[in-house]
């Protein structure tokens, strides 16, 4: 379980650096917001999946499952919220031809 723990993290920060070329990548606010929260929860998922095949007690499996729920439900509310102080502030999103 170890092995499998670790290899499920590292894939996770794979991930991670995944999405961070997005920012480089795209010229525009909104997607990159897009980019980053679909990687960031997809890659927290995958991180917290291998802690959890790691965690020695049941006190902590359930901790752990608390912060995915949590992480799960704050990341696309957070990109939500940005891309929508972003649009109240008047950027345009950027219309492809």
């Amino acid at each position: 379980m170890i092995w499998l723990g670790s290899a499920l993290v590292v894939l996770g920060v794979l991930v991670v650096l995944l999405g961070t070329m997005g920012l480089f990548r795209f010229d525009d606010v909104f997607t990159r917001s897009h980019a980053t929260s679909l990687t960031d929860a997809f890659a927290s998922f995958i991180m917290v999946s291998g802690l959890l095949l790691m965690a020695p007690t049941p006190i902590i499996v359930l901790k752990l499952c608390m912060l995915q729920i949590f992480l799960l439900v704050s990341s696309p509310t957070g990109t939500h919220a940005l891309a929508q102080a972003a649009l109240n502030d008047g950027v345009i999103p950027r219309q492809e031809r």
